[in-house]
């Protein structure tokens, strides 16, 4: 896959860019749990986040099948670096309050609802459709190595404050929307017809006409809303396992680090002669993962908690995104991203504010097993009462209906 120019651009290029998001995770909450010393209020960076997701995910996706996906990533990369240089001017001055810090959270999550769905469309746009599956495992273990780096720099970083991660942030921003200006597309077939409801709602339209599709993404998006452990980290690593800020990145990237050896080996070897199964696997180890997490109280035994909820929920990553690429047509590659977009991004940033508002009225280790077990039983309640043919499913290519 790497011997193609535009994708290997692509492939740093995300690297870099979800370093950064990764580092301004860190330090956004970082900074918010210090100004405030609230659960609530760390919970409400992740809503800030996924509000303007909510509102624009149709437009998005309309806008990544109608204009240059490759352009829509590259503006949408530079507004999102205008956003870090005034966090990293506010940090310097002293007038960051925490306003300031949800109302940056607000408009980097409109600009990544943007980039989203056009990045994911851009892959099919430079690579073969037979090499989809493959590009997918690499995709991945891209945004996995951001996932290690990311947060494991931004732990570091904060120690000496967190305008040097807001700093570190801008220039691996800068460097992505320098590499993006160099992709080339090859496949990209414009959408010229006119914008009204139907072709609005069309994505969500293709989508539940697709139980196959559907189901995958709908248990991620219930599974890993219930089971977001990471949100609380900030509160683990000062509270519970008195860590501090290096500790925090380290806990950061321990999922990542369990997510890259799996997408790695899944650049290897396929599993799509038993997708169903293995999906199904993967969330009940997510589960139980997390439970562990929740109840551990030692440093090394968390790490290794977290690593196989990374290692478990890369596997969904793949399946789902593999999936959705492979039975999308190439003028409809944009709504229906953004369809997928939406579901990933309430599972992140919706789960981070349930997350933070249970740990804030239950506290954060109950908090954790409760969002553990509410994943198991999404497991089993899709895999025999909802959406029983995912068990069987063995291959990327999904029956309509």
């Amino acid at each position: 896959m790497l011997h193609n120019r535009s994708f290997l651009r692509l492939w740093i290029a995300r690297i870099f860019s979800t370093s950064a998001f990764q580092m301004l995770s860190v330090a956004i909450g970082w900074q918010m749990y210090a100004l405030t010393d609230s659960a609530f209020q760390l919970g409400l960076v992740g809503l800030a986040q996924f509000l303007p997701m909510l509102l624009l995910t149709l437009p998005a996706g309309q806008t990544a099948d109608r204009y240059d996906r490759r352009t829509i990533v590259y503006l949408c990369q530079l507004m999102e670096s205008v956003v870090v240089l005034l966090l990293v001017l506010g940090s310097m001055q002293g007038w960051l309050g925490s306003l300031h810090l949800l109302i940056a959270a607000a408009i980097l999550g409109a600009c990544r609802t943007f980039e989203g769905p056009a990045s994911a469309a851009l892959v099919p746009d430079i690579v073969d459709r037979e090499q989809l599956p493959k590009a997918a495992a690499w995709s991945a273990s891209a945004m996995q190595t951001a996932m290690i780096v990311g947060p494991s720099l931004g732990g570091v970083l904060v120690v000496w404050g967190t305008a040097a991660a807001y700093i570190a942030s801008l220039g691996a921003l800068l460097v992505s929307t320098v590499l993006i200006f160099f992709v080339k597309t090859v496949h990209f077939v414009k959408k010229l017809d006119t914008v009204n409801m139907d072709t609005f709602l069309s994505g969500l339209r293709f989508v539940f006409a697709r139980k196959i599709i559907l189901g995958t993404i709908s248990l991620d998006l219930f599974a890993v809303l219930l089971g977001g452990a990471t949100a609380l980290l900030p509160i683990f690593a000062e509270d519970i396992l008195k860590t501090g800020s290096l500790g925090l990145g380290l806990l950061r990237s321990a999922p990542a680090v369990g997510a890259i050896v799996v997408s790695l080996i899944l650049t290897r070897y396929s599993v799509e002669r038993a997708i169903g199964k293995t999906l199904f696997a993967s969330l009940v180890v997510f589960a139980l993962a997390t439970i562990l997490f929740g109840v551990s109280h030692n440093f090394w035994l968390s790490l290794f908690a977290l690593f196989l909820i990374g290692a478990s929920d890369v596997v969904s990553v793949v399946i789902r995104s593999t999936l959705v690429q492979v039975n999308t047509p190439q003028e409809m590659q944009g709504r229906v991203n953004a369809v997928n977009s939406l579901f990933i991004g309430t599972s992140n940033q919706l789960g981070e504010f349930e997350s933070g508002t249970m740990a804030g009225l239950v506290g954060a280790v109950p908090a954790t097993v409760i969002g553990g077990l509410g994943t198991l039983a999404i497991s089993f309640i899709w895999m025999y009462w909802l959406f029983p043919v995912l068990r069987t499913q063995k291959t990327y290519t999904a029956e309509k209906g």
